[in-house]
């Protein structure tokens, strides 16, 4: 597959609408995954995703093969998030108001290693700064044991791949959040937070 052929093109809230099945089918494919497991939901999708209608600040970054939408990443401000991702910022020196926070990135495998993972950050990145007010990009990832029995063999870390844009893990911001895992029902997962300075735009 040719880099060269995948358009990515970017949405900002109610622009976002017609385009929400494909967030969801993507979403539900790739989180399905490890280190997700997640059992996708399509009623749990289409409610969750209206965050990014609701915020005239969002973005929404699509990589399209053709018609097809492949590849997708979003974000918003973390002010605009719910509860569970607000409630870490409580007591920090962090102002959650000065954060931009990056949702999903999800892309299809047959599309991975041709730097569309750095497109995205790169977009929502560019994103935060044209708003202005923000002096973080930031996102979670979940947290699971090190000797968790269904991880993949030799599975690769995004550990490495964040920390060369950047960012570094906050150990004391982690957020709660449930969700249905294959074969074991609604679990409550902790997530931590990564968080990288923003520059101001030039």
């Amino acid at each position: 597959m040719n880099a060269s052929m995948i358009e990515v093109r970017r949405y900002s809230g109610e622009a976002i609408a017609p385009y929400l099945d494909d967030l969801a089918r993507l979403r539900i494919a790739v989180f399905r995954e490890w280190p997700y497991l997640y059992e996708g939901d399509l009623a749990y999708e289409a409610e969750y995703l209206q965050t990014y209608l609701r915020s005239w600040r969002s973005i929404a970054v699509l990589a399209f093969d053709g018609a097809q939408v492949v590849g997708a990443s979003t974000g918003l401000p973390l002010s605009d998030e719910s509860d569970a991702f607000l409630t870490p910022f409580a007591d920090s020196a962090v102002d959650s108001q000065k954060v931009f926070y990056c949702g999903e990135s999800v892309l299809l495998p047959a599309y991975r290693g041709r730097g569309l993972g750095h497109r995205f950050f790169d977009e929502r990145e560019a994103h935060a700064r044209s708003l202005g007010g923000f002096d973080w990009t930031g996102f979670c990832a979940v947290e699971r044991a090190a000797d968790d029995q269904r991880r993949p063999p030799f599975q690769r870390s995004n550990d490495e791949f964040w920390g060369k844009r950047g960012y570094r893990q906050r150990p004391e911001l982690r957020a709660s959040l449930p969700w249905r895992e294959i074969g074991r029902g609604e679990v409550a997962h902790s997530l931590a937070f990564w968080l990288r300075p923003l520059e101001r735009q030039r």
